[in-house]
């Protein structure tokens, strides 16, 4: 090979890991050498410190697969999610289909619904405890229940009734519907329109008959994908939960997704970061196990002649 051949390729070879290397760095620092460091910690008795010698083996994993408070904290994302994710999926794939047959403000409307998914999610869900679901009767939602004559409501102080599942349920779609509705829209802009004109031939009237044997089969891979990404962030809800809950008295012993209940297992009063590091694992596990079964249930990856 010509030298100026050799030059070339090594000169590409240095201009790759000129623009790569900084983030192939900062993914390996800061992502992937303390995910091994968690896994490496949930072998030993870590309590305040990340650099324990007492090794216990599976130890933590038994302890915190046995306590009763984390597989509570399971069944609140269980319910977390049979809540969001079809509420999402319903509300981001409506405003998708309504913007989609805007002629005018097209980009108007994408924009607008798209914006609270900009909003942090800290801000949002102080927002939400201070203005709207406050629990004296000066809070928006109190407010419009007096003008019917009804008592204020006190939306997150008691679990009887659950009141702050509205309150979290809400808050998470406002923050997230627009992103998943933009999904929606790439996947309803990608269906070729001579589907459609098929189907107005063969007498197919449009609206819900449409919808039903062209634009929903045709959604498809876009509604899996949209799914499993609102499974995954099911799982890793914590900020709307955290910051709705918790007052100067602590967080309430309810609701307490897995994220919340190993934050104050790993950071909390003992500090015990090799069970929170249990914890974290055998949750990476569940999400992992979950999303690969989710997959394949759905096909995800299929090819069409399968």
């Amino acid at each position: 090979m010509p030298a100026t051949g050799v030059r070339r390729r090594h000169s590409r070879a240095l201009w790759f890991w000129v623009f790569v290397g900084p983030f192939a760095a900062g993914l390996a620092l800061f992502t992937y050498v303390p995910l091994l460091w968690s896994v490496w910690l949930s072998f030993f008795d870590a309590h305040n410190t990340v650099s324990p010698t007492d090794f216990v083996g599976l130890d933590n994993y038994a302890t915190v697969l046995g306590d009763p408070a984390f597989r509570s904290s399971l069944v609140t994302f269980a319910v977390f999610t049979a809540f969001i994710v079809p509420a999402t999926y319903a509300l981001s794939l409506g405003l998708a289909l309504a913007v989609n047959r805007l002629r005018v403000a097209q980009a108007f409307f994408r924009s607008v619904f798209f914006l609270p998914t900009a909003c942090s999610y800290v801000v949002a869900a102080l927002v939400w405890k201070l203005s709207v679901f406050n629990g004296v009767r000066f809070g928006l939602a109190n407010t419009v229940l007096g003008w019917f004559g009804a008592d204020p409501v006190a939306w997150l102080a008691t679990p009887d009734p659950p009141w702050y599942w509205l309150v979290v349920v809400t808050v998470r779609l406002w923050l997230q519907t627009g992103f998943y509705m933009v999904l929606f829209l790439a996947g309803l802009q990608r269906i070729p329109g001579r589907l459609y004109e098929a189907a107005a031939l063969d007498g197919a009237r449009p609206g819900w008959q449409t919808f039903r044997h062209i634009t929903f089969p045709a959604l498809r891979a876009t509604s899996v994908a949209v799914v499993l990404l609102l499974v995954i962030n099911s799982f890793q809800a914590f900020d709307e939960f955290y910051n709705l809950l918790s007052d100067a008295r602590g967080y309430p012993p309810y609701a307490r997704p897995p994220l919340v209940h190993l934050y104050y297992l790993a950071l909390g009063q003992g500090q015990d970061l090799g069970l929170g590091s249990a914890g974290a694992v055998v949750l990476a596990l569940v999400i992992a196990v979950v999303t690969i079964v989710q997959a394949r249930w759905a096909g995800l990856g299929r090819t069409e002649e399968a």
